[in-house]
């Protein structure tokens, strides 16, 4: 399970934060505690989270829950995006319009300088992998992890193309998104979903 930090200030004025640690706000904590009484449900066995602020914050919260210890990973930070963080969209497209517009077609561009999304998922997903190989057979994994970093790793363990992560969507604060091992290797179960999952009854389950 891959869950999205709780709200942050530049969350809510739209600017990329990328490697800038922010904290939550009082509603992010607020939306954290609910999710991570839900998630505990779950029984999750382990926890590893972003070493960022907003996603080790959030990560506390299911620990507290579940009295499960978190492990912090640098490789699990949202990707980094050089001139552009601490910069809203307007202000990124008035200054980097080329570069965002490039971006916005799906082409691999640098933000600001920053790092490809396929330098994520080479440093993000193999931290996920390393951990859920030390589970049990049906034991649950939660990431706490960032918007960009959590589709990056999907789009990776999945074997999408990379310019096709893109049409994964992106995860509201404090959503989820389930992967399970399947017959054929990883499969989504859930995506941006703030619910428990629940059983897939019919003729794809």
């Amino acid at each position: 399970m891959l869950w999205r930090h709780g709200q942050t200030t530049w969350n809510l004025e739209q600017r990329f934060q990328g490697t800038t640690d922010i904290d939550l706000t009082e509603a992010g904590v607020a939306q954290a505690r609910r999710a991570a009484r839900l998630l505990a449900a779950l029984t999750p066995h382990a926890i590893i989270s972003s070493d960022l602020r907003r996603a080790a914050r959030t990560a506390e919260e299911l620990s507290t829950v579940t009295g499960l210890p978190v492990t912090h990973y640098e490789g699990l930070r949202e990707t980094y995006a050089g001139a552009w963080q601490g910069l809203t969209h307007t202000e990124i497209n008035e200054r980097y319009g080329d570069q965002y517009a490039a971006w916005k077609r799906g082409e691999p561009v640098r933000r600001g300088g920053g790092e490809l999304e396929t330098e994520v998922a080479d440093r993000a997903a193999p931290v996920v992998l390393a951990a859920a190989d030390k589970l049990t057979d049906g034991g649950v994994l939660v990431v706490v992890s960032h918007g960009g970093t959590i589709r990056t790793t999907i789009g990776r363990l999945l074997d999408l193309d990379p310019v096709s992560w893109e049409s994964l969507g992106g995860l509201s604060n404090c959503c989820w998104s389930v992967l399970g091992e399947g017959a054929r290797g990883w499969r989504l179960t859930e995506h941006n979903a703030g619910t428990l999952p629940e059983p897939v009854l019919g003729d794809d389950s």
